[in-house]
């Protein structure tokens, strides 16, 4: 928890975070301002890491945030349909619809009909896909550690175990029925 800048001129993307908690607690005074100190962290926390590994990573490899976790996912976990492929990668069917577009014109991925339905796609890696997405990952793994190294190993580990146990909460259980 840092002091609070004086004016919101003096504000960036992550220091907003105080600001916004004496902000919104002064304006509404029942608001729970450790959660929401909590969301709001983890939100532009994550936001910023994204936007250092698409900046730093996917775009000069040609594609966005969006394309590399579906090029992720089929790296991983595929040949998938393309409805499964959309689950895996938080996005949704129509979003990975268009996206696979652009990356079938790009030569990284294939779609060909499902074999037990007709009307399904299924989505896979070319090599050059395959090639492509290892060379970026590491490139990716490469910011990951740098991000991660401002942690010790202790407290990464206790940070994974608290993400975990959020993700496993009621909140997160009750959230993932509606992906």
């Amino acid at each position: 928890m840092t002091a609070q800048p004086a004016e919101p001129d003096e504000l960036d993307f992550l220091s907003f975070v105080e600001y916004a908690i004496a902000e919104t607690t002064r304006e509404l005074p029942d608001v729970d301002p450790v959660a929401m100190r909590l969301v709001l962290t983890l939100h532009r926390l994550t936001s910023a890491l994204v936007y250092d590994l698409e900046s730093a990573v996917h775009r000069p490899s040609g594609w966005s945030w969006p394309g590399f976790r579906l090029l992720f996912v089929l790296w991983l976990a595929g040949p998938l349909e393309a409805k499964r492929a959309a689950q895996l990668s938080g996005m949704s069917r129509a979003a990975v619809s268009a996206l696979v577009n652009t990356l079938e014109r790009d030569g990284l991925v294939s779609r060909t009909p499902a074999p037990h339905d007709r009307r399904a796609v299924r989505l896979a890696l070319t090599e050059t896909g395959r090639r492509r997405i290892t060379e970026a990952y590491t490139a990716h793994n490469a910011r990951e550690r740098t991000w991660a190294a401002t942690l010790s190993k202790p407290e990464r580990t206790i940070l994974i175990g608290l993400l975990e146990k959020l993700m496993t909460g009621p909140a997160a259980t009750e959230a993932k029925q509606r992906f």
